[in-house]
């Protein structure tokens, strides 16, 4: 007998891959394998909260991924597209008809002399781990220094202060720069409120870092007995090691379906992706709807019928600043924000409700596959083709 059953293959159990792979049960004969390096899902968005000892940032993945889905606790090593093939680092190859590839992001390589050597990352799960076990060995009043203003900078810088150390949040330019003015201000306001000295505008980018100090371009010394890397995110090198087109920063290059352009049968979703050249910005928000349209791609395949182009917008950013206060910076649906926002108690709330609502809009595409809704635009087809002609021209 002829099998006739498909077998799909998602690279990454983040947000985007545990999406992908829920969503691919709606069709009967298809068999879906998840790989993942660790046998935990990640609440990555809840890191800052596992440094601070307020969440162990893990669910076990009973939790979020369907039950038909066969987890493989594993991490991919190369991509053999001719062949169809997935090498493993335990050794072990798996075959695909299909392949997404959702490995998601970690932090950049620090090119700034003495970061590999002495700070702590806080891209990834362990190295959340890593730097809470360094705090608990330090004490309480160990002085911190957080490298980067973005979001993860934000909220960790936030949630350590809270727990009562001397923080100083080094910018390196702007603080908050996704935010609006107002937004930012409502953001600087908390952080003094918590004792966090925050060092923006020029001169303020790390040009060096020691085992108690950082160094900064107009030539200050800040005391640092432990530095908190937040500046800047990368992917890995898969997709590039294994021959695949990829952007400068190494994420897949796809058309606007997510389907790799060298390979009818990859599809990307998540942080690794970069459709027509012009990925989405890196974030939870676009990495779950991401997931499901990848899954939409290889399902339209399976079909027969014509996969549908990229569609996601986004509302805007949820920082918290600390646990009892947040900001929602509101966003037009190319992403850029607007001047409103929702600051205070009340950013904390929806910072809370958001938190909860990635799980659960997790469990219930596991539940009932093809549920995920998301926020759409025609904005990004029009960029797209505005460009072309630009180019053309």
């Amino acid at each position: 007998m002829v099998d006739t059953r498909t077998h799909v293959v998602v690279l990454g159990g983040g947000y985007a891959g545990t999406v992908a792979a829920n969503r691919l049960q709606a069709a009967a004969n298809c068999d879906v394998t998840l790989v993942n390096p660790r046998p935990q899902f990640v609440e990555r968005i809840r890191l800052h909260q596992l440094v601070a000892g307020r969440d162990d940032a893990v669910l076990d993945y009973t939790e979020v991924l369907a039950e038909a889905v066969r987890l493989v606790t594993d991490r991919a090593t190369r991509i053999d597209a001719a062949a169809r093939t997935v090498a493993l680092a335990s050794g072990d190859t798996l075959d695909y008809d299909y392949l997404i590839y959702a490995v998601g992001s970690g932090v950049a390589a620090p090119t700034v002399a003495g970061a590999a050597e002495f700070c702590y990352p806080m891209a990834e799960f362990e190295h959340a781990t890593r730097l809470r076990a360094a705090l608990d060995d330090a004490g309480p009043a160990v002085a911190l220094t957080v490298v980067g203003a973005g979001s993860t900078g934000i909220e960790t810088a936030a949630e350590l202060a809270e727990q009562g150390h001397p923080v100083t949040l080094v910018c390196g330019g702007e603080l908050g720069p996704y935010l609006s003015a107002p937004g930012r201000r409502s953001v600087a306001r908390r952080l003094a409120k918590l004792g966090v000295t925050v060092l923006d505008g020029p001169g303020t980018t790390v040009t060096a870092v020691t085992q108690n100090a950082v160094t900064l371009a107009d030539g200050r010394h800040v005391p640092s007995p432990v530095t908190v890397w937040t500046a800047g995110f990368g992917v890995p090198d898969l997709a590039a090691a294994s021959g695949l087109s990829t952007d400068a920063l190494g994420r897949l290059i796809t058309d606007e379906t997510l389907t790799s352009i060298d390979d009818a049968r990859i599809v990307a979703a998540g942080d690794a992706a970069a459709p027509s050249n012009q990925p989405l910005r890196m974030c939870c928000a676009s990495a779950a709807p991401l997931g499901a349209q990848a899954a939409d791609t290889v399902l339209a395949r399976l079909a027969g019928t014509a996969a549908p182009p990229l569609n996601v917008a986004l509302a805007g950013q949820c920082i918290s600043v600390g646990s009892k206060a947040g900001v929602f910076q509101l966003s037009h649906t190319d992403d850029t924000a607007t001047p409103l926002y929702i600051g205070g108690r009340a950013g904390a709330v929806l910072k809370k409700a958001a938190l909860n609502a990635s799980v659960k809009l997790l469990a219930r595409e596991a539940r009932k596959p093809g549920s995920l809704i998301w926020l759409k635009s025609d904005k990004r087809a029009q960029r797209l083709a505005d460009t072309e002609k630009v180019t053309a021209s």
